[in-house]
């Protein structure tokens, strides 16, 4: 049996999205307790697991779709590195592990929220696409969940406003992410059977909603007031200063010229926002 290379486990696992999820939930746990423990290494650990076990089965799920893409044909799968039942193997035993993981040093509340986010993204998300443009709306709850999985690991309530926020917050920001990639890919998604919003709307029509998105995120974050205690007006101000930046970067991208450039451009812009957005969050809580 061919034994899988490094980067084709990597890519089957998708880190890079596991990387993104990680970061989440430390950002849920450092958020929580105020500063760095050996414990958050346990996370970070737990939850890569988690997600790359998940990110294998979508790949296998979608192994049949992605041999239509130009950007995915190359995946394992698809390129016959690794076989469909291997894959979904080595996916099963991720996520199992992930759980457990979970369960055995942080309790049933993380591994709980942990198993919801396998239903919701590789049951019902990853079904709904193949019927709905929209699908990314409920299916955005997925980068949702990550942020309170560390949050409930450190010891917080699941409903507590400041998680609430930050939760809602990774909601909404995922929808121009990902409708952004499906200006940039969705001739490859139609081919591949896919419904894509670019079918309802022309360029110029979808950018208008992507930038409505974005302006809804941003304005969303400025009012973390109302939902974090005891907040300084010079952290407020630094984070309305980085919304004020990302919106005008944001509008620069979205009505030039309609090239491929701009469509990457916009893409970084909106995933930096959101990492120097949780970075703050993260130092203002260790401070």
């Amino acid at each position: 049996m061919k034994l899988l290379s490094f980067n084709s486990f990597l890519t089957l696992i998708k880190y890079k999205v596991s990387l993104a999820v990680t970061f989440t939930a430390t950002t849920g746990y450092l958020v929580y307790t105020g500063y760095f423990d050996l414990q958050v290494l346990n996370l970070i650990v737990a939850v890569f697991i988690l997600a790359g076990g998940s990110g294998a089965l979508n790949q296998f799920q979608e192994r049949k779709y992605d041999l239509l893409m130009e950007r995915t044909k190359f995946r394992p799968i698809p390129s016959r590195e690794i076989t469909p039942k291997n894959a979904l193997l080595l996916s099963v035993l991720l996520i199992l592990t992930g759980l457990i993981y979970l369960y055995f040093i942080f309790g049933k509340v993380p591994a709980l929220l942990g198993l919801f986010n396998i239903v919701w993204y590789n049951l019902l998300y990853t079904n709904l696409k193949r019927f709905s443009p929209f699908a990314v709306v409920p299916g955005s709850l997925v980068g949702a969940i990550p942020v309170l999985i560390g949050w409930t690991a450190a010891g917080g309530f699941v409903f507590e406003r400041t998680i609430v926020f930050i939760g809602f917050f990774l909601f909404i920001w995922q929808i121009p992410h990902f409708w952004l990639l499906m200006m940039k890919y969705g001739d490859q998604y139609e081919k591949a059977g896919f419904p894509t919003i670019n079918q309802s709307f022309n360029v110029a029509g979808l950018r208008k909603i992507i930038f409505s998105w974005v302006v809804a995120t941003s304005a969303f974050s400025i009012a973390i007031p109302l939902f974090l205690t005891e907040l300084s007006w010079i952290f407020f101000m630094i984070v309305f200063l980085l919304n004020i930046t990302f919106v005008a970067v944001f509008a620069r991208l979205s009505f030039g010229k309609t090239d491929v450039v701009n469509l990457k451009q916009s893409f970084i812009s909106i995933n930096v926002y959101m990492i120097l957005f949780m970075g703050l969050l993260i130092l203002y809580h260790l401070s």
